[in-house]
């Protein structure tokens, strides 16, 4: 199937025009047995230092959680598994340049480009299961520390990862356009309607998040005005405090749309002679979501700081004492 389909990276030739189509980045000419391998661009390095960057940052907070017994609670746990997700795009983006400009393989790249999708769709897949966590903790604030929490947690990761690893082996087993570049779309082997089910999926997961941090704004200024009720008067500390929540609400979910809608867009609009730059230009961007990731989700909680500091001072983080923290505080 593959014989002949040149480089991942590669600019196919369709006739006597050109057909463009971008793997994680572009590399020109075609690879077979024999042929000189292919010279990296600069995005294309660039992508490999951010892979790198976003693999370092994310092996740690991965090694943070498992290495801490306190972290076994389910909100933990979905930290872990959005940066086991981002672990993997980080790995998926460096193996995949030294797939294409080291070795010069077309199967293992295939194999890479479907687990950078897997990867992808696992992140945001977990950013949706954090966000549902939150508006539970909230919603249903006196049975949230329950049995059920701990089941409705690894049903999300269930679902999450089943549907990740589903659509991350379609490009492998048979969903590419290696056979009929035409078809592709602007990430090569993925075709365009596959990249238009992901484009689809994500959207649908944009809007979920969209509404339940509405919810959650609007219980928070609900519990705002309660407290307000029963004191007769609001602090105006606990304004800011409200404020402050809501704002980083805001940013939360701004920096998730900055990073992933040019992308998901382009999806949408592009196609296989669509230029291999504009891909690398809001592929870029879709990468710095897993690099923000570890720092909104994990290492702005209070308890994962007590851990780094120890770690920096070479203590043990088995002493230490750690407050319980809702999910919203992560």
């Amino acid at each position: 199937m593959m014989r002949g389909a040149g480089s991942p990276l590669a600019l196919l030739s369709a006739g006597s025009g050109s057909v463009n189509v971008s793997s994680v980045g572009s590399a020109e000419g075609s690879t077979g047995p024999g042929a000189p391998l292919p010279s990296p661009k600069a995005w294309d390095v660039v992508l490999c230092i951010s892979g790198t960057l976003v693999s370092c940052e994310n092996a740690l907070v991965v090694a943070i959680i498992v290495g801490t017994p306190a972290f076994r609670a389910p909100m933990f746990l979905l930290v872990g598994s959005l940066a086991v997700a981002d672990l993997l795009a980080g790995l998926g983006l460096v193996l995949h340049f030294a797939a294409v400009f080291c070795i010069g393989s077309v199967e293992m790249g295939l194999v890479l480009v479907g687990m950078l999708a897997m990867a992808f769709t696992a992140s945001i897949g977990s950013l949706l299961a954090i966000t549902v966590d939150r508006y539970l903790s909230l919603y249903n604030a006196l049975t949230y520390y329950s049995e059920t929490t701990v089941t409705r947690t690894y049903v999300m990761l269930a679902l999450v990862w089943g549907g990740a690893v589903g659509l991350g082996m379609l490009p492998v087993l048979a969903w590419n356009c290696l056979d009929a570049p035409a078809t592709c779309g602007v990430v090569r082997p993925l075709s365009k309607n596959h990249l238009v089910v992901l484009a689809v999926a994500f959207f649908m997961v944009f809007g979920i998040m969209l509404q339940l941090y509405a919810q959650i704004c609007r219980i928070v200024c609900h519990h705002a005005q309660q407290i307000a009720l029963q004191r007769h008067l609001l602090p105006a500390s606990h304004y800011v405090a409200t404020r402050k929540g809501i704002a980083t609400l805001a940013v939360v979910l701004g920096a998730f749309a900055a990073c992933w809608l040019p992308f998901t867009v382009y999806c949408l609009l592009g196609d296989a002679r669509s230029p291999p730059l504009y891909t690398y230009l809001t592929l870029l961007p879709a990468t710095y979501n897993s690099m923000i990731n570890p720092i909104i989700y994990a290492f702005r909680n209070q308890d994962v700081q007590k851990v780094l500091w120890a770690v920096c001072c070479c203590c043990s983080s088995s002493k230490m004492s750690f407050r319980s923290r809702s999910p919203s505080d992560v």
